[in-house]
């Protein structure tokens, strides 16, 4: 028998389980699982959007991979074998078998969020404009798993036209789909980022939720990556000009890794003791002497000003007679409950801001928006500006968190050798592996999948 596509198979599970459950807790249990065709009300069609927001903090996406799969193909990482994990990414030695990135997660998330997008509302309970708000934060998950998705797998810097299937209906007719290009893909993403922001409630303003102000901190995102200055500009403005955020003060930068809601983060996902991801999450990949495989490049101290408090995120972690160097503060917790993970802040946003208007000639206003984080890390202020002082400085605001090899991609510069670690040859911006491969499992099972280059 003919096997369907992977995330076919993900989206007809998803026929079957669709979850309703309150936002306190993003974690669906049995109890609170429904059949599709039980969604009745508005608190069901909640339920279907908790479920998706949830697949998000999944430890194969933000909730540990997507992020050290990033950072331990830069320069700032590498993997030290502790327990066998990311040292593959780490050396580019991909294998498909192990279906790198987030594939089947992502499109795990896609499938709920098209049957909120497609649902009629008219025979359901509740207020016909809250649920059109919860139509909207489902077009900004929908359009950030593509966009992850095709950051991973398409070819957009690498010479070639192919993106990744473009998903917009749940249990659609085509099983198995083909890949769009890539500026089919980014055309989607960018529909749904103005979907999003016309559509969710201007009230809707929980940070564990999708906002009006997250679409447009995600597009200027997007924009970034593709080198639409104007757009990236225009985005960033619209967020930063709101006034609903703020660059954290120097005392306060350290100690927010391990709080919620604070006053520069945008959208975070939510973590408790009850949906933590323990010896699978970010914090015991990162530190503790059992795992801790993602060490710090001793290098990386001689990044910062003395003055800086962003070094106060490294630190030194001794096991036995072997002292390595840590991310010490970003999301510290390794007991019962994981800390919210912040998926975006006003900080990266002053940053895609700041280079945006370099790049359209704006040089002595990106340096005022530079040094609007600069002003608060204890770091000296820029009088001149070029862009490699914003790659530089995104590097040390954003470190940890996912950012510098996307960066690398985007600028399409080479990946330099981590002298005696895991990368020992320079990785070009045509290597094939600047990007992963399509994962076996849905080479095998769907027959108009095509492979990446190289693989």
């Amino acid at each position: 028998m003919k096997k369907k596509s992977i995330y076919l198979i993900h989206l007809l599970l998803t026929s079957i389980l669709v979850i309703s459950c309150s936002s306190e807790d993003l974690e669906p249990t049995l109890a609170t699982i429904k059949g599709a065709d039980s969604i009745k009300t508005e608190a069901d069609i909640q339920g279907v959007l908790i479920g998706a927001v949830d697949i998000l903090t999944s430890s194969n996406w933000y909730g540990r991979d997507f992020i050290i799969e990033d950072e331990i193909r830069g320069t700032t990482v590498f993997a030290n074998g502790n327990s066998g994990r990311f040292e593959n990414p780490a050396r580019y030695a991909y294998i498909a078998d192990n279906g790198l990135g987030v594939w089947a997660t992502a499109y795990d998330a896609i499938a709920p969020t098209n049957i909120i997008i497609n649902s009629d509302f008219s025979e359901i309970d509740g207020s016909q404009e809250n649920m059109q708000s919860i139509v909207g934060q489902a077009h900004f998950v929908r359009a950030i798993a593509h966009f992850d998705l095709l950051r991973n797998y398409g070819q957009q810097h690498l010479g070639g036209n192919l993106g990744i299937p473009i998903v917009t209906e749940f249990k659609g007719e085509e099983l198995s789909p083909a890949r769009n290009t890539v500026e089919e893909v980014k055309g989607a993403i960018y529909a749904d980022l103005e979907t999003a922001y016309n559509t969710i409630s201007a009230n809707a303003t929980s940070k564990q939720f999708p906002s009006r102000l997250a679409a447009k901190a995600l597009e200027s995102r997007v924009a970034l990556y593709f080198g639409e200055w104007s757009r990236a500009a225009a985005a960033a403005k619209l967020v930063i000009d709101s006034g609903k955020f703020s660059v954290l003060a120097a005392d306060a930068y350290v100690s927010s890794w391990e709080g919620t809601n604070a006053a520069n983060s945008i959208f975070e996902l939510a973590f408790s003791a009850t949906d933590n991801r323990g010896i699978n999450g970010l914090a015991y990949i990162y530190r503790g002497c059992n795992y801790g495989d993602v060490e710090v490049l001793p290098s990386v101290q001689n990044l910062y000003e003395a003055s800086d408090v962003r070094l106060g995120v490294l630190g030194d972690e001794t096991c036995s007679s072997d002292v390595k160097l840590v991310n010490k503060a970003k999301w510290p917790k390794t007991d019962s409950q994981d800390d919210n993970v912040v998926v975006l802040r006003i900080e990266e946003v002053i940053l895609n801001y700041a280079e945006a208007l370099l790049e359209q000639g704006q040089t002595s206003a990106a340096i005022l928006e530079l040094n609007k984080i600069t002003s608060k890390r204890g770091a000296s202020a820029y009088t001149s500006v070029t862009k490699q002082d914003i790659l530089n400085e995104r590097r040390k605001e954003l470190i940890f968190e996912g950012f510098q090899f996307f960066d690398y991609q985007r600028t399409r510069l080479a990946i330099p050798v981590t002298p005696g670690h895991n990368n020992q040859t320079e990785i070009s911006s045509t290597d094939h592996r600047r990007i992963f491969p399509i994962p076996t499992y849905e080479l095998e099972s769907n027959a108009n999948m095509v492979q990446n280059d190289g693989y």
